[in-house]
């Protein structure tokens, strides 16, 4: 299937030979009954193939993972519960005490807090590169014991567009393989793995499935990453589940991904529900149509909401302002993402105005919705994080984060008037430390 649009409708279909339906069934079964004792042994041990219980591998969830597979151009996905776990078991499938993950300075809050108070309590040694663009920056920091380079193709909430190729070049010259979280532009938008990237995650609970209705991640092996040659032990040596052998000797090219299905997530659990899975994939089904639409949509609110003068910078990549603007016209070309950032000069005060005068926007944190969010991040996803770093990220007081639904782009424009309004009409004052103006030196990245 050539065409994303074909794919994104049958690519890793599992119809129902017995009963001939069409769509995919939802296998909403704990285990599955074996004919008899010597099949039993052989699901097992791995020698016949079939499903032995869905902690393990569901019919449902294994048509998930084929089909994201496809539409990254993958070799295999891992479907997990939700797109936290999907980042942990693939990293976890990579690292272990004493080693160290390079990452981008701008990631998801939940991504931060993972490596900063899960990882790093394991063990795992976790830095964060100040100017990800800066490929010199990523090679002076990487160590003998860094083992992952991570990055999100669009970051959330900045937006920042990683140079995927500029980093995945880095990374393959000290032999580590290069992970992306694809989230924010999906497979229809950018497909990381064309540029370089070896492994991919998702949190499916957002374009992916798109609906706000349902918790999902995937961890895609692009499978251009060489595991032979790699420097990890617990896939290249041996293992005494494997009688000796090692995953590399077992498994070939899918050692990672055998590894990471059977000891991360079988024994950690992070389980998909095979209705859940059944919901992901219906919305995949609809990926292409609903992301371009929501794309156009924010670029057309980007541009209106730079020409108010009560907001002092937009996040949004789409514009000639942003500094990721020439990557976004490199990686980018079908639409630049629905999720876009912009600042009120007048800081948290006019932002906690602007937030309470929306009708249409929902107040709630979540992204990839068919209905439009909106949200605060610095006293809400962020708030946790030390000042100097939410001011390192662009996180300011007066930041508001937007992620754009199907709604027409006219009702949209016209709620952000409202908020508008409520801004201009009060005459916001910032004097306290609460809502203190953007720090000099962050106003001249005010566009990031």
């Amino acid at each position: 299937m050539s065409e994303f649009s074909t794919a994104q409708v049958h690519a890793g279909e599992a119809r129902d030979a017995a009963h001939g339906a069409r769509v995919t069934p939802i296998y909403l079964t704990a285990g599955f009954e074996f004919d008899s004792f010597a099949q039993a042994e052989g699901r097992f041990g791995g020698a016949e193939p079939g499903y032995t219980y869905s902690r393990s591998g569901n019919p449902t969830t294994a048509a998930l993972e084929r089909r994201v597979a496809a539409l990254e151009r993958g070799r295999e996905a891992i479907a997990v519960g939700s797109g936290q776990a999907a980042l942990t078991v693939a990293l976890l499938g990579l690292v272990q005490a004493g080693d160290h993950i390079l990452s981008a300075q701008s990631v998801y809050s939940g991504t931060r807090g993972l490596f900063e108070n899960g990882l790093r309590r394991l063990g795992v040694e976790i830095e964060f590169v100040d100017d990800p663009a800066d490929l010199a920056e990523w090679r002076r920091r990487i160590r003998p014991t860094t083992r992952v380079l991570f990055g999100e193709s669009i970051a959330n909430p900045g937006t920042e567009i990683l140079d995927i190729a500029g980093v995945a070049t880095v990374a393959h010259e000290n032999g580590i393989p290069f992970v992306v979280d694809n989230t924010l532009a999906t497979p229809y938008l950018l497909r990381p793995g064309d540029h370089g990237a070896d492994i991919v995650v998702h949190s499916a609970s957002k374009y992916l499935g798109g609906h706000g209705s349902t918790l999902g991640g995937l961890v895609v092996d692009q499978g251009s990453y060489d595991w032979a040659a790699s420097p990890f032990a617990h896939l290249t040596g041996p293992d005494e589940w494997l009688d000796g052998a090692s995953y590399v000797d077992v498994h070939g090219a899918a050692a990672y991904t055998a590894f990471t299905r059977s000891v991360v997530a079988s024994l950690f659990g992070p389980v998909l529900s095979p209705l859940n899975a059944f919901l992901i994939q219906q919305g995949i089904e609809t990926l292409s149509l609903r992301v371009q639409r929501q794309s156009d949509t924010a670029l057309a609110v980007a541009r209106w909401l730079e020409a108010q003068p009560e907001v002092s910078g937009v996040d949004y990549a789409g514009l000639p302002s942003h500094p990721s603007h020439p990557l976004a016209q490199r990686y980018l070309t079908r639409g630049q993402g629905a999720v876009l950032g912009f600042t009120l000069s007048g800081g948290a005060a006019a932002a906690e105005r602007f937030y309470d005068a929306v009708e249409l926007f929902s107040r709630m944190t979540h992204i990839g919705d068919v209905r439009s969010l909106i949200l605060h991040p610095a006293s809400t996803t962020h708030a946790h994080l030390p000042r100097e770093v939410r001011e390192g990220t662009g996180i300011g007081p007066g930041l508001l984060r937007l992620s754009i639904g199907l709604e027409d782009p006219d009702d949209l424009i016209a709620d952000l008037a409202r908020g508008i309004a409520a801004v201009a009409a009060t005459d916001v004052v910032v004097s306290d430390a609460a809502a203190e103006p953007i720090p000099a030196a962050l106003a001249a990245t005010a566009g990031r």
